[in-house]
């Protein structure tokens, strides 16, 4: 058990919590949607489903217990994990088709066995990195969770799983990570966090009004909603993307290329060029141009903090900045 780990007594306390609170949004959106009952029931039940696994790469207990039967196992029970939301939906909701289970099923085998099998090298390592990305952008998971009603987009379930299947595979199956996978923040990294933010506004402000993006919304979210888009983002888009280009990339090609300044600059114009395809235009230079300049300032926050931590709250306060004001 690593000294430093917090009990498991954490993780299940998350997990209560989580559920309660991801029900009552559930009920909430299923009542703003008007989502019928029998269709809005399995939805939740495939969140909730997923919930306890998506938690798991953050709590090092939990995660130590895991794989205490060893790392076949584990894989193994990573592997289904994956497939049982996708199950729970499609059979919820008549979407059921055995094509889209093998899609899933080899996804999913695919991703946790991945540093069972091999190990842990360059070459693996990108490759690893490039099979996410692919599956991302050919949108796999929008074609095997088809919408089950107009505007209700259940892909991002999908993403969920393979988010949470690589960060367990990076910290549970190879390990060597210079990156702690942690959802919370301390007191410290919010201080670092809110600091960069200030510093990247101006010049991230700067190039959007420049670039011709910038356009206000007529009415700015209510507090509420933008705290919530805040926690949202910095629990589910920030902690994946950070990981990835702070937590992975930037080191990697630091120690790669002997220099620091060739480690922020790539990994920033990498994050930048995911960016490409940005609200289904593509390619999306605007954005990418935007993006690859807060991927400067993340990538700073990172090496003065040495965790992601930090650039996880630089970039959820950015994007909240983004959604309340701007459309």
């Amino acid at each position: 058990m690593n000294p430093n780990a917090k009990p498991i007594r954490y993780y299940w306390i998350t997990l209560l919590v989580g559920w309660a609170l991801l029900a009552t949004a559930a009920a909430v959106y299923a009542h703003l949607k008007s989502i019928p009952a029998a269709l809005a029931v399995p939805l939740a039940l495939a969140f909730l489903a997923e919930y306890p696994f998506y938690l798991l790469p953050g709590f090092t207990a939990a995660r130590e217990r895991f794989l205490a039967r060893g790392r076949g196992h584990a894989a193994w029970l990573l592997a289904w994990s994956g497939v049982f939301p996708w199950l729970i939906y499609a059979v919820g909701t008549h979407h059921y088709n055995f094509p889209a289970l093998i899609v899933v099923l080899s996804i999913a085998v695919l991703m946790s066995f991945w540093f069972v099998v091999f190990p842990a090298h360059p070459v693996t390592d990108l490759l690893y990195l490039a099979i996410f990305a692919a599956i991302i952008l050919i949108k796999v998971f929008t074609r095997v969770y088809p919408a089950p009603m107009p505007k209700v987009d259940m892909s991002i379930l999908g993403h969920v799983m393979l988010i949470r299947v690589l960060a367990f595979s990076f910290v549970g199956f190879r390990g060597g990570v210079d990156a702690e996978y942690r959802f919370l923040p301390n007191t410290r990294e919010w201080l670092a966090g809110l600091k960069w933010f200030a510093l990247l506004l101006p010049f991230t402000g700067a190039a959007y009004w420049a670039l011709g993006l910038a356009k206000l919304r007529e009415h700015p979210l209510n507090i509420g909603l933008a705290i919530g888009t805040l926690l949202a983002f910095l629990w589910l888009t920030c902690i994946s993307e950070e990981f990835i280009f702070r937590g992975l990339l930037q080191p990697w090609i630091t120690k790669w290329t002997s220099s620091a300044v060739l480690g922020i600059a790539i990994s920033a114009v990498l994050f930048g060029s995911v960016h490409l395809g940005f609200h289904g235009a593509f390619p999306n230079w605007r954005w990418a141009i935007v993006a690859t300049i807060l991927g400067v300032f993340l990538a700073l926050a990172r090496r003065q903090t040495g965790g992601i931590q930090a650039s996880m709250v630089a970039h959820a306060l950015t994007i909240t900045v983004w959604k309340t004001f701007l459309q």
